[in-house]
């Protein structure tokens, strides 16, 4: 059976052949662009459609028996139902007069979300944490910028102050400098003054001996 045909087989129960193709397509496009988006479409009775990722791998060509290497991929995967496996293998009969499937419990196609309902809410919720973490991470780099500013600044100062201290014990060690030096003078020129005494105590000796 092809789609044509399956449109045909439900057309008298829809009403016509146009309003069974319409729902066919939309019943299609809505189970692919569920499993597109890597949510698990699942119908009691019948099976569940959902999507699974493959990791990379080797394979074989079958022609020629080459090692190939295959890259990582994602599969659309179908698991019939339990119902819909029992009356495959004749375990169970088919209904003549009622669905094949089992029926919605009363109440459960009203109770939850849309599939798009919730793709949207949780796109939003990845949006927010977004720019959660952004404005978190844009304030410890001002709060790390500022320490950094203020480390520096502080630097600066203590290292201006140690440099002015420097100078001023400059300008003291100078200034004492500078005050030895005429002690030293005066005392150079006394010391000439002992030698003259030395010699004229040498003459007294001198004239002494002579008499």
């Amino acid at each position: 059976m092809n789609k044509a045909q399956l449109v045909e087989a439900i057309a008298d129960k829809l009403g016509g052949r146009q309003q069974a193709a319409d729902a066919v397509d939309a019943v299609l496009d809505a189970i692919v662009r569920a499993v597109v988006a890597g949510d698990r479409v699942s119908v009691t009775g019948f099976g569940s459609f959902e999507k699974v990722d493959r990791p990379a791998r080797y394979a074989r060509n079958p022609q020629t028996g080459e090692r190939v290497r295959v890259k990582k991929t994602s599969v659309p995967r179908f698991r019939a139902g339990q119902g819909f496996k029992d009356l495959v293998s004749g375990s169970k009969k088919l209904p003549k007069h009622d669905v094949a499937v089992k029926k919605a419990p009363k109440g459960s196609l009203s109770g939850g979300p849309s599939t798009r309902t919730t793709a949207k809410a949780a796109a939003k919720k990845a949006a927010a944490k977004k720019a959660v973490a952004k404005k978190t991470t844009a304030a410890k780099t001002a709060a790390a910028k500022k320490a950094a500013a203020k480390k520096t600044t502080a630097a600066k100062k203590t290292t201006a102050a140690a440099k002015k201290t420097t100078a001023a014990a400059a300008k003291k060690t100078a200034a004492a400098a500078k005050k030895t030096a005429p002690a030293k003078k005066a005392t150079a020129k006394k010391a000439p003054a002992k030698k003259t005494t030395a010699r004229k105590t040498t003459a007294k000796k001198t004239t002494a001996r002579k008499k």
